[in-house]
């Protein structure tokens, strides 16, 4: 069996959810929406602070490795102590992880808590591997840093499955580019003050809102897991996604509070006959080129 049929399985072991929703319950109550689940999330970053951060905990224990195998008596010390670095590393990383895992649902959920124990189990591996050194049992050490490169291999392989097979911490309007010309909409008496309105244009669902007398247009799909915005609140110049907490500003799109990275698109708009008519900006067509 191929292993993105495994994959498959995995997505829909329903015999997780119940073990998924405590433990999102309890990241939940750890790190509500706020500015600590922004830094984890990576909203001040632009994208997933996670990738990133894997870097530092895979690239400690793959040198640590290369040294127990190829370094010599000489080198043990320094491999040594990288174990015990990437085993530090991997405490931020696997809470940036948490925090994008506690947004999903679904088969994203079940995938994504068997990919946390598995980087769970590869750290342990490690850490008692740093044990077993100091003890003086280096061959039982390197067997260990290898199983535990095993189950770090697992997880990367589930996680890639995540961002590449599933979208996950992609931004989910990436591929919507809406109309490039002026295209009329609704009535612009349709649009009360404050009040968010839902309209579809070439296949692209818009948020179209009366805010302090001006007309404005966003992407209705937040660009963090694809929430509705045309359902979410109306305040102080923002709109909030009624799925995560997201919040983007109105008249430009951009990202107030997270957990979403990316900002919203935005649309030009003007009032034509009466009617609001909107466009895509500039920025959108430098991003998706004509072909």
């Amino acid at each position: 069996m191929r292993p993105y049929r495994l994959v498959e399985q995995l997505e829909r072991a329903t015999g997780l959810d119940d073990v998924a929703t405590k433990v999102q319950g309890t990241i939940g109550q750890v790190l509500p929406p706020g500015p600590p689940k922004d830094a984890l999330s990576g909203t001040w970053l632009g994208h997933p602070l996670h990738p990133l951060l894997i870097l530092g905990p895979l690239g400690c224990w793959t040198s640590a490795t290369y040294l127990d195998l190829v370094g010599g008596k000489r080198s043990r010390g320094a491999a040594d102590k990288l174990v015990v670095a990437g085993v530090l590393a991997a405490l931020p990383t696997a809470a940036a992880g948490a925090s994008d895992w506690s947004d999903t649902a679904g088969g994203e959920r079940r995938v994504g808590l068997v990919h946390g124990l598995s980087n769970a189990a590869g750290v342990m591996c490690f850490a008692a591997s740093y044990v077993a050194r100091k003890r003086g049992r280096r061959g039982m050490g390197v067997g260990l840093g290898l199983l535990g490169h095993t189950f770090a291999g697992l997880a990367g392989y589930l996680g890639a499955h995540l961002t590449y097979g599933t979208g996950v911490g992609v931004d989910t309007t990436a591929f919507r580019t809406g109309p490039e010309e002026w295209t009329a909409l609704v009535d612009a008496d349709q649009l009360p003050e404050g009040r968010p309105v839902g309209a579809d244009v070439e296949g692209v669902r818009l948020l179209l809102v009366r805010d302090g007398g001006e007309v404005r247009a966003l992407d209705a799909r937040c660009t963090h897991r694809g929430g509705p915005l045309d359902e979410g609140e109306i305040r102080d110049g923002c709109v909030t996604c009624p799925w995560h907490g997201s919040r983007f500003e109105l008249a430009t799109g951009d990202v107030v509070q997270g957990p979403a990275t990316q900002p919203q698109p935005a649309y030009e708009v003007r009032i034509a006959g009466g009617r609001v008519e909107v466009r895509r900006s500039e920025p959108r067509d430098a991003r998706h080129p004509a072909v």
